[in-house]
């Protein structure tokens, strides 16, 4: 008799777990698809160049896989280095200029660039591409321009975190800065999407926690508590992996800002940061 009235029981239940599966497995597809999108938002507008800004500059094109990287170097003169600035996600490097006039007033020459599918920069966007766009840009200073690796700072802002832990590893610059930047991207999803396991799937992973560790030059890195897109937790958790020489430089602002919301502090921590990065 028990076991009669089993059947109907186990075959709903069958049905259930086969419409969750099917229900997971579509917002997997979508999930997996359309997190490209979601991910990079980047903007080929160019609204305005370093010559509006009164700058002399070289535009720079570096063949990649799968397109073209551009960037502009922005020289000073007599200049105690040079930054090498992997710039956050939405815009491109024509939105980040004023971030140019506070580094070129620390005495660097700047070299900004735009990843795949920002700006003039051709292809597509992903974790790839960006590790080859900072490459290819890294290779244009040290073999083109013939500049020392240890007068050039990498400067990874929000996204761009990704692209200079990668070429961090791979390098020996005089310096590393991370401002506002994330442990990984699996980690931001799963912060953004806690009902669904979306750090399992996520293809661009850009996996600083696993490569902060390996920096071995002197590390600045930068955030504020008022971050709502990468937490503050996050960036204490990149300062406690890294090694030593290290600084941590607590700013205001929410993410990016910290500039614009404490501006003494913030060109003070950089002004520190050089005077042992660049002696």
């Amino acid at each position: 008799m028990p076991t009669t009235n089993q059947h109907p029981i186990l075959r709903a239940a069958g049905r259930m777990a086969f419409l969750v599966g099917l229900v997971f497995a579509g917002l997997y597809a979508v999930f997996f698809f359309a997190q490209t999108g979601m991910i990079f938002r980047g903007d080929s507008v160019i609204r305005e160049t370093p010559e509006q800004w009164g700058w002399t500059y070289e535009d720079i094109k570096r063949p990649v896989p799968g397109g073209e990287t551009r960037g502009w170097f922005i020289p000073v003169e007599n200049a105690r280095g040079v930054v090498l600035f992997s710039h956050g996600n939405e815009g491109n490097m024509s939105t980040r200029l004023e971030q140019v006039r506070r580094l070129r007033n620390h005495g660097l020459s700047v070299l900004i660039y735009d990843y795949g599918g920002y700006g003039l920069s051709t292809g597509r966007p992903s974790e790839k591409r960006f590790y080859a766009d900072a490459r290819a840009m890294w290779d244009y200073l040290v073999e083109t321009r013939g500049v020392a690796p240890h007068h050039i700072v990498l400067y990874g802002k929000s996204l761009g975190g990704g692209p200079t832990c990668e070429l961090a590893r791979q390098v020996k610059p005089a310096g590393v800065v991370l401002e506002s930047t994330f442990t990984s991207m699996a980690e931001a999803a799963f912060r953004e999407y806690p009902w669904f396991p979306a750090s399992l799937f996520v293809r661009h992973r850009f996996d600083n926690r696993a490569k902060v560790g390996e920096i071995s030059v002197p590390l600045l890195v930068i955030h504020s508590r008022s971050d709502t897109l990468y937490p503050f937790a996050q960036g204490q958790a990149l300062f406690a992996l890294a090694r030593e020489p290290k600084q941590f430089l607590e700013v205001q602002g929410d993410n990016g800002e910290g500039a614009a919301a404490s501006p003494r502090l913030y060109d003070q921590g950089w002004e520190d940061f050089l005077a042992r990065a660049l002696p």
